[in-house]
């Protein structure tokens, strides 16, 4: 990823923070009971092409979605206190330019699809892509905004929203009746996951899957048979039951699509 500096960058955090108005500072994560939406200090990069749509692929594994839409142009990498080893993979988030010089008020809404390796991780650091970024601008500026390479933002979690479509379930390349791996897809509401179980036919027990890389998570024993039912858990504790999502049938590199999602 090409990454931008500037030498007036340490003037221009310091004079944003001064603007700064309803910011928490140095509070802990959400507890259990809904999307913490206080705004936060972080900073801000771009990468790729100026007016591009990000990353294809990325370290979530969310493969070729990311160059289509509802995430074309709206995906981005964070560092690790985000990125939370994969398990921030998913989450939305509103982030925000205190510039007003060159700033409009307008907050973009980006969803996490990678990691960013080379981005702070003493605080918290969006990477956008380049059309991203550049929204955060007064109508004309997007340019010179994006010249400016790093900038104060703040940010906050926000509900993602994906009208239309219900979670569904993408069974990833390789998988077996041995060792099954699936990545969640279009999770509204807190769109993060802290844990999976899956069902199999004819049982009466939840397995834990574990946490496999980026959003991907697997479960190994033997032989599983399907149909099987998936329930997923949040970081805000909320869960959702899939039942028989994914057929006795299932073939590897199938996404099936369940008939509900969450609330927000």
């Amino acid at each position: 990823m090409q990454r931008h500096s500037s030498s007036t960058f340490f003037l221009n955090f310091c004079l944003s923070l001064a603007l700064q108005v309803l910011v928490v500072c140095g509070q802990g994560q959400p507890q259990n009971h809904g999307l913490d939406l206080h705004w936060y200090p972080g900073t801000g990069t771009w990468y790729g092409e100026p007016e591009g749509d990000g990353s294809t692929g990325g370290a979530c594994g969310y493969g070729t979605m990311v160059d289509v839409k509802p995430l074309r142009a709206r995906v981005g990498a964070v560092g690790p206190g985000l990125f939370k080893n994969g398990e921030g993979c998913g989450a939305c988030y509103k982030v925000k330019c205190l510039d007003k010089s060159i700033c409009s008020r307008r907050a973009v809404t980006v969803i996490i699809t990678d990691y960013c390796p080379g981005c702070p991780s003493d605080r918290p650091h969006f990477d956008l892509s380049g059309a991203a970024f550049g929204r955060m601008a007064i109508a004309g500026e997007n340019g010179q905004l994006r010249d400016r390479g790093q900038i104060p933002v703040i940010y906050r979690r926000t509900p993602c929203k994906y009208p239309g479509k219900n979670v569904a379930f993408h069974v990833n390349e390789g998988s077996t009746e041995y060792w099954l791996s699936l990545l969640v897809e279009f999770e509204d509401g807190d769109g993060d996951i802290v844990s999976m179980h899956i069902h199999e036919a004819g049982s009466s027990e939840w397995l834990p899957m574990n946490h496999l890389w980026g959003a991907n998570w697997n479960i190994i024993g033997g032989p599983l048979r399907g149909p099987f039912s998936v329930k997923l858990s949040t970081s805000t504790g909320k869960t959702l039951s899939a039942t028989d999502v994914i057929p006795g049938n299932w073939s590897p590199k199938t996404t099936y699509t369940s008939r509900l999602n969450f609330n927000y």
